[in-house]
């Protein structure tokens, strides 16, 4: 059955190719400690079952330890320079975006026909993981149309890959890891103690203060973690769940629902959410790394306003 150690192995042997590329660029002026990154995450990838919680935790510490101490940086490119790129966007034009196309649209073909695949009565995919799969089958066949297409060398997929991770550096992990560490906050019960800190503030019956606590929390716990999927467990079992909807009876629908905007609202305005706000700044080579989120406070401020104006608004009715 082909299901998430398939997709581990396909992103295992990804890392690993960047941690031998890296080992064997000799004019790279890290190559060491990159190459150590990138094979430890291959490592986790491709044997983690083996590890166990203590090996993968040691794991993950030799990756912090290496990002903290600054033992990343960019390698020598061997890839097409700027012209070669503009020469090639002028002939092809947007035919270059049909690629990239494939891969949503695998996706979505995939999730609803390989329902039906079976081998002596066997689900050929995992029914609970169509959608990953599927998604990773499509990033397999798009690269596979731009290599017959393109004719480029065999290695410019991997070498293309680290390029672009080079750029982006050690943030290509950071959501896993503040999504975990929201988990952690849930487990050690963080929500129960600000829900008691919450209740020194809220005065009993006022919605719209409970309410305002609930989506500033959601906000501010993006912007410390970067996530608001790992700000939401914390917030709603704080505030979200014991007072506005079993106190003040809201409805929870409309309270998660628009809690979550209220958390993507933090999104907006943190660097701790580096696949938003710290990547594209180094794709596109800005020298200013906060960029990006400096153009999006205007946006985020008042989308944050309203949504707790939303959720005063329709949550008790």
């Amino acid at each position: 059955m082909i299901g998430l150690a398939f997709l581990y192995t396909v992103a295992g042997l990804l890392f690993a190719g960047w941690a031998l590329l890296t080992l064997a660029d000799r004019r790279h002026p890290k190559r060491i400690g990159s190459a150590a990154f990138w094979g430890l995450l291959a490592l986790s990838f491709l044997a983690g079952d083996a590890l166990g919680d203590l090996g993968n935790g040691l794991l993950v510490l030799a990756l912090v330890a290496i990002a903290g101490t600054g033992q990343l940086a960019r390698g020598s490119e061997s890839t097409t320079d700027n012209a070669d790129r503009a020469a090639s966007a002028r002939h092809h034009g947007n035919r270059l975006f049909l690629p990239a196309l494939i891969v949503p649209a695998t996706a979505l073909i995939g999730t609803f026909a390989f329902k039906g695949i079976t081998i002596a009565g066997v689900p050929l995919f995992d029914p609970k993981q169509l959608t990953l799969v599927s998604l990773a089958l499509g990033v397999i066949i798009a690269i596979a149309v731009l290599m017959l297409w393109l004719r480029p060398p065999l290695a410019a997929p991997i070498e293309e890959g680290r390029r672009l991770v080079d750029a982006i550096g050690w943030a290509i992990i950071l959501p896993q890891l503040l999504a975990s560490l929201g988990a952690v906050f849930a487990l050690a019960g963080i929500g129960g103690i600000i829900g008691g800190l919450a209740g020194t503030i809220i005065p009993e019956g006022s919605r719209f203060l409970a309410v305002l606590v609930f989506t500033l929390g959601m906000a501010g716990f993006t912007i410390i973690m970067g996530n608001a999927f790992a700000a939401f467990p914390v917030m709603m079992a704080a505030v979200g769940l014991p007072v506005l909807v079993v106190k003040l009876a809201g409805d929870p629908a409309i309270v998660a629902a628009i809690g979550m905007l209220a958390g993507f609202c933090g999104t907006l305005l943190t660097p701790m959410a580096a696949n938003f706000n710290i990547v594209p700044a180094a794709l596109l080579e800005l020298d200013d790394r906060n960029a990006v989120i400096k153009a999006q406070v205007a946006t985020a401020l008042p989308l944050l306003a309203i949504n707790t104006l939303l959720i005063w608004g329709l949550a008790f009715r």
